[in-house]
């Protein structure tokens, strides 16, 4: 057996927590390269002791919400607000640079998907979002929303793809405030990246991909377009090819009991979060072998806590998170449940 494996048939709460501990009070020095998502190492970080069910106490909650909210960019008067910027949240300390001589920081522009992870873990630290400037955000998020319905992540350019669509989304079911995209285009953006097989790729004309294809469906779902448990229901005519994306999913998982993001592709950790969340979302839980995918994901646990990319590696802070995330959608016992569609557990998306 591999040294970096640990042969178990139970997931180890209590191996994990200490796992995700560590990373909460001191990030490994692989992660400096990647400080310019610091916010997005937190979410995972967070989101996984949220999980566990192991949150930090009340008095380190405010203190989490505080440091979260000190990376919010704001503009420097009320004049700058419409000044073609996206006033969401950056990802880095180190993008933040030194005030100009009113006294006022200047920043490396926010991103959505830095602002999906502080409205995130400020929801999970029970932090009312009712407090933010959420007209601010979402009125320059429109800055972002390009013609064909896709989102930029920053207002300088950028990639546009589902992965920007699905942050715009959440951040706007997040704040209660749909102004911020025309809902109608981002609906046709996505049913254009629906491939001819029946997956979603992350732009039109894309191979089939299992992110992809969790954007596209968690877009759609939290902005109404698809209906909850949707392959359950009688009516097929949805707006999607539903038959043909399940059949596209079911072909996902291998004969390892893992999940595959694309064909002729190993089984990966993260994608029994990615897939499976889509299958939760759609009410097809039943077509998954749970058993083979539970020994797969079992496979991919570290002796010392965390989860692997693959079986017999070292663990990473994603691929743990995704696979703790997994564990919930399995409905692991002392798992807090998933709210699949946000990527949070189910009590912070309701804000109790």
């Amino acid at each position: 057996m591999n040294s970096t494996e640990h042969s178990s048939e139970i997931m180890d709460k209590d191996l994990h927590v200490t796992f995700v501990e560590m990373m909460y009070h001191l990030l490994p020095n692989p992660y400096e390269s990647q400080e310019i998502n610091h916010l997005t190492l937190a979410y995972f970080v967070i989101s996984s002791l949220d999980i566990l069910n192991s949150l930090p106490s009340v008095d380190e909650k405010e203190a989490i919400a505080n440091w979260v909210l000190s990376f919010q960019i704001r503009p420097g008067n009320a004049a700058d607000s419409d000044d073609g910027q996206f006033y969401g949240f950056h990802g880095s300390r180190n993008s933040q640079f030194p005030p100009d001589e009113n006294g006022v920081f200047r920043h490396n522009n926010s991103h959505l998907a830095s602002t999906y992870c502080a409205l995130s873990i400020l929801k999970i630290v029970g932090y009312d979002l009712s407090s933010l400037d959420s007209e601010l955000i979402s009125a320059s998020m429109k800055n972002l929303q390009q013609p064909d319905g896709s989102f930029m992540p920053i207002h300088t350019g950028g990639e546009t793809d589902l992965r920007f669509v699905y942050c715009a989304a959440a951040i706007c079911f997040m704040l209660d405030n749909w102004s911020g995209m025309d809902k109608e285009k981002v609906k046709d953006y996505i049913l254009h990246c629906q491939c001819y097989d029946g997956g979603f790729g992350l732009v039109p004309g894309a191979e089939s991909h299992g992110g992809a294809t969790y954007c596209a469906i968690a877009s759609l779902r939290l902005m109404g377009f698809i209906e909850d448990n949707a392959l359950s229901s009688c009516n097929l005519s949805s707006l999607i090819d539903l038959p043909l994306l399940l059949d596209w999913i079911l072909q996902r998982q291998g004969t390892d009991g893992g999940f595959q993001g694309r064909p002729n592709k190993s089984s990966d950790t993260c994608y029994a979060f990615w897939i499976g969340a889509v299958l939760r979302i759609l009410g097809g839980c039943n077509f998954v072998d749970d058993k083979a995918l539970r020994r797969f994901l079992l496979s991919c646990q570290y002796k010392y806590g965390g989860f692997s990319k693959f079986p017999g590696e070292f663990p990473d802070l994603y691929h743990s998170y995704y696979g703790f995330a997994a564990f919930s959608l399995l409905e692991e016992s002392g798992l807090k449940s998933l709210c699949s569609e946000l990527g949070i557990t189910d009590i912070a998306a309701i804000g109790v």
